[in-house]
């Protein structure tokens, strides 16, 4: 049941609207739900992220729960099971992305960068409190997004775009994008306190 004062882009959808309310927004830390959620967000490019949302249960099935060790290890052989999954998009360019990220996550590790702070840092290690009455007024990319975008690509990373980069930044909570008269913002606010 859709809240008067939720954000109205969830819709009415039970698992969008759950989404919403207990995920984005919320301020995210942990590297491997970030890691997680980057690549979740670059498969989303071009479609809509309930159809990513939808199938969120089988990619973590299908790339080892996001466990970077384990998927710098999928060979070709892999990868060509991985295009017969119909629980994931079975597009090559967005299944190798996924294993370039791996490989570009340990090697920020390997170089004593943690993945939280190198993303965290974009936003001055606080979640950025926004006041936006409409949707209208809610941007698709930032100058922070376009900053972190370069240093991701930089980094090895693919599908990290400033807009891709910037709905990772909404749903992880470096920013609050939420409506100021949803319930969301407060809640969010509250959190990064």
């Amino acid at each position: 049941m859709a809240d008067a004062g939720r954000c109205p882009w969830c819709g009415n959808d039970p698992l969008y609207v759950h989404y919403h309310d207990t995920v984005w927004g919320r301020p995210e830390y942990d590297d491997l739900a970030l890691f997680e959620k980057l690549c979740l967000d670059g498969q989303q490019a071009g479609l809509s992220w309930i159809t990513i949302l939808r199938k969120q249960a089988s990619y973590r099935a299908a790339f080892a729960h996001f466990d970077p060790e384990k998927i710098v290890r999928f060979d070709d052989a892999r990868v060509e099971e991985l295009m017969q999954d119909p629980g994931i998009i079975r597009n090559r360019l967005k299944v190798h992305s996924i294993i370039k990220n791996a490989r570009a996550y340990l090697a920020l590790r390997d170089q004593g960068v943690g993945f939280s702070d190198f993303l965290w840092s974009f936003v001055d290690h606080q979640p950025v409190q926004n006041h936006w009455q409409s949707l209208e007024e809610v941007p698709v990319a930032t100058d922070a997004s376009e900053a972190m975008s370069r240093a991701l690509k930089k980094a090895g990373f693919t599908f990290v775009g400033p807009v891709i980069v910037y709905a990772f930044m909404q749903a992880t909570g470096m920013v609050n994008d939420h409506l100021v008269q949803c319930p969301q913002h407060r809640a969010c606010y509250l959190l990064s306190q």
